[in-house]
């Protein structure tokens, strides 16, 4: 079976069919980079959005217990790289956030974007003012891993959701050049199995 990878351009749609597979086995999440402040208040309330994306009417809560992995109720919250960390879920629907954006043709990351709750670029602002050069030499790999990793839990598939167009866009044309090769490819082996191009 062939992976899964699938762009939204709208993250209801994304965590709608996440929900829809997640009644099979419980085995699907939605994750997003940490854009978003994890505040201690409201914690326990699932109502309380704490991921927004006000041009699709969009919100989510990070993910309130612990047992977030295998509560079923938890498809309708978001994990992030702490929590989803060495986990592995069958598809997993993934929120980039504005830290990673495709500018001037190639991806660039921006640390100024992440959460003031993000203790993996704690003290980042303070070195920026010191040595801005260290500080993008050490934000830049965090923040490329981080979606890495949450692109890499679900085993059968990964489904994406990018706040910044330019991204959407670059992304939904990468995945129609592997599509159109992988198709080719499909082809040529047909003609190879059926002996044709060959004189028989």
């Amino acid at each position: 079976m062939d992976y899964d990878i699938r762009l939204y351009d709208d993250p209801n749609e994304m965590l709608s069919e996440i929900e829809k597979l997640n009644l099979k086995n419980n085995k699907s999440r939605i994750m997003a980079g940490y854009c978003w402040d994890w505040p201690t208040k409201n914690r326990q309330d699932v109502n309380h959005h704490d991921i927004t994306i006000p041009e699709h009417d969009f919100g989510i809560s990070w993910n309130i217990e612990n047992t977030w992995a295998i509560e079923d109720s938890s498809v309708r919250e978001a994990g992030c790289i702490h929590t989803a960390q060495g986990l592995e879920f069958d598809y997993v629907g993934v929120i980039i956030g504005d830290d990673l954006r495709f500018e001037n043709g190639q991806i660039v990351t921006d640390y100024t974007k992440r959460a003031r709750t993000d203790q993996s670029l704690r003290g980042i602002k303070k070195m920026a003012k010191e040595d801005p050069e260290k500080a993008e030499s050490l934000a830049d790999p965090i923040i490329r891993n981080t979606y890495r990793t949450l692109m890499t839990r679900g085993q059968k598939g990964c489904f994406l959701y990018c706040t910044d167009p330019a991204l959407q866009q670059y992304f939904k044309e990468r995945l129609e050049k592997v599509t159109f090769y992988r198709k080719k490819r499909q082809e040529m082996l047909y003609l190879i199995d059926e002996g044709e191009g060959y004189g028989y």
